[in-house]
């Protein structure tokens, strides 16, 4: 009885605290989904009227919704492929003991600390900038011609920025899975005759595979709202080179003042990024049973 009491009493308290989230998430999206049915222009106050799905029909009909789309996917699978590589390699290497490796640790861990916006500025200014930019120093250094990132390889530049980002989160949650591999095993595959790269692909790797679930899961949910690295750095182009679905969604309302169709865009991103976080949590909840 007294159990039944405490239950009751636990969840009382936690009522406010729910619904206060409910409301946060369902009364945005609710206002969300009613001025995607309607055609509304900043520019034109007090003329919206009822557009049904009209507003859905010109968003997925629009030739930058293809294009924009296509980038995210590239984005997403470009920054998964260097995150999780990179990823392996650092926590290899960070499980291994050497001299200075708790400064090499925070030197990897700092710039997931970063704020995305400052870290585009960092790369467009010192790194990318084809006149003063390191890169373009290294290159005169070579006697090669320096490369103009944002208006030559824009796509490619977002996706270095953002995997600079996400790669101190990648190293962590594989350095720790890594930690939890028992050690006598690897000593037993040793005295068996298993070399490094044997007992890695049979012993290492599969002892990783959950945690490799779990940055891939979380990294693509992440990954499909990037949006500030891309307002900094290329503002979507050169064209729609570099626009992704949310940059799209943001110049659709605030440059085009179309808060109707970005509104419908918007509802679009969100089913997406469901459908894909949906077959994802599928496939690693299948691969992990």
């Amino acid at each position: 009885m007294a159990t039944v009491h405490t239950r009751s009493v636990a969840r009382f308290m936690l009522t406010p605290s729910v619904l206060m989230l409910l409301a946060w998430m369902i009364v945005p999206l609710a206002m969300t989904l009613y001025f995607s049915f309607l055609r509304y222009n900043l520019l034109m106050p007090g003329m919206e009227h009822w557009a049904g799905m009209l507003n859905y029909k010109f968003f997925l009909t629009d030739p930058a919704f293809g294009e924009a789309l296509l980038n995210t996917l590239l984005l997403v699978g470009g920054v998964l492929i260097i995150t999780m590589v990179g990823g392996i390699l650092l926590a290899l290497l960070f499980n291994q003991e050497f001299w200075g490796r708790g400064i090499a640790r925070l030197m990897v861990i700092a710039p997931f600390f970063v704020m995305p916006t400052v870290s585009a500025l960092v790369w467009k200014n010192m790194f990318m900038n084809p006149v003063y930019g390191l890169f373009a120093w290294i290159a005169r250094s070579l006697g090669l011609q320096p490369i103009d990132w944002f208006a030559h390889l824009p796509l490619t530049s977002v996706t270095l920025i953002v995997s600079w980002e996400w790669l101190p989160f990648a190293t962590l949650i594989l350095l720790t899975a890594l930690q939890s591999l028992d050690s006598e095993q690897m000593e037993a595959a040793e005295m068996d005759g298993a070399g490094p790269l044997s007992r890695f692909i049979y012993i290492t790797l599969p002892h990783m595979s959950r945690a490799i679930s779990v940055v891939i899961l979380i990294e693509t949910i992440f990954l499909l709202s990037v949006f500030a690295e891309i307002l900094v750095t290329t503002n979507g182009g050169p064209g729609t080179q570099s626009t992704n679905l949310p940059y799209l969604v943001y110049a659709q309302a605030l440059l085009q003042f179309d808060v109707g169709g970005a509104s419908a865009g918007g509802i679009v991103a969100v089913i997406l990024a469901n459908i894909v976080a949906f077959f994802l949590i599928r496939i690693i909840g299948k691969s992990l049973d």
